[in-house]
């Protein structure tokens, strides 16, 4: 499915200028269902907003204008691209860095890194993102994100034999809406054999 095709309805921009937006890889279930319920039981709010995902393009602040052009760059990427396999394995964390701590991708890490390069290729998204990266690109499920620090130690503790296996079929672009959730804007389907 192209962006076209699944896109909704333009939203109304009289009175907005600029538009945060993100891009991921969605999980399926139920991996996606249990690492969310991990960030919720770590104390991690975040996830009563944000489901658990793979981010490709983190908060990003562009114009609103913009977003025609961003959602026919991010359907040129999915079709420039096929559709992969992710297997997540296990935990890590970027502590002292951040207070983080993630399920990590095993295997997928490359096409991840691709397809962020590729989504930072267009113009509006590349120059607002390089601008306000902290850190570099690193392909992984936030499972908690500034919570204290024993329920850090114990969510990584939980999850260190985690294991799943899921192939992906596409990416999303998502808007932060005014009450901190996450809002699909528009889905893209990779490229496949059929």
């Amino acid at each position: 499915m192209t962006a076209s095709a699944s896109s909704p309805p333009a939203l109304p921009r009289t009175e907005v200028d600029k538009s945060t937006i993100g891009v991921a890889i969605d999980l399926p279930q139920p991996w996606g269902g249990e690492l969310t319920a991990a960030r919720l039981a770590a104390g991690d709010r975040v996830a009563e907003y944000v489901p658990a995902h793979v981010t490709l393009l983190g908060p990003t602040e562009v114009d609103a204008a913009d977003l025609p052009g961003i959602d026919r760059h991010l359907g040129d990427v999915a079709r420039a691209h096929r559709a992969f396999t992710v297997r997540l394995r296990g935990t890590g964390t970027f502590r002292p860095v951040t207070q983080v701590v993630f399920v990590a991708v095993a295997a997928g890490i490359s096409e991840c890194e691709q397809l962020h390069e590729a989504v930072l290729a267009a113009h509006a998204i590349r120059d607002p993102a390089r601008s306000t990266a902290r850190f570099p690109f690193h392909p992984h499920v936030t499972v908690a994100h500034d919570v204290p620090s024993a329920q850090l130690d114990a969510v990584f503790a939980d999850l260190a034999g985690y294991e799943a296996s899921f192939a992906v079929g596409g990416f999303t672009l998502f808007e932060h809406d005014d009450g901190g959730r996450w809002r699909p804007y528009a889905q893209y389907r990779l490229a496949t054999d059929d």
